[in-house]
């Protein structure tokens, strides 16, 4: 017989607290409804942003 597999533990993005990796916890990868929603507000409110490179010039490359 296989033996159960012991849960993951995750760190919560937002306040760090230590949880369960599991399909009950429906706010996965964060630990609670606050720290989801405090994180989708650093998002809207462009505090977060994704890295990338600026785009080119439309003048270079062109004669």
């Amino acid at each position: 017989m296989p033996e159960p597999r012991t849960p993951r533990t995750v760190k919560c993005p937002n306040c760090g607290k230590a949880i369960e990796w599991k399909t009950e916890n429906r706010f996965r990868p964060f630990c609670s409804e606050r720290c989801r929603q405090i994180d989708l507000g650093a998002w809207a409110s462009e505090s977060y942003r994704v890295a990338a490179e600026a785009p080119p010039d439309d003048d270079e490359g062109r004669s």
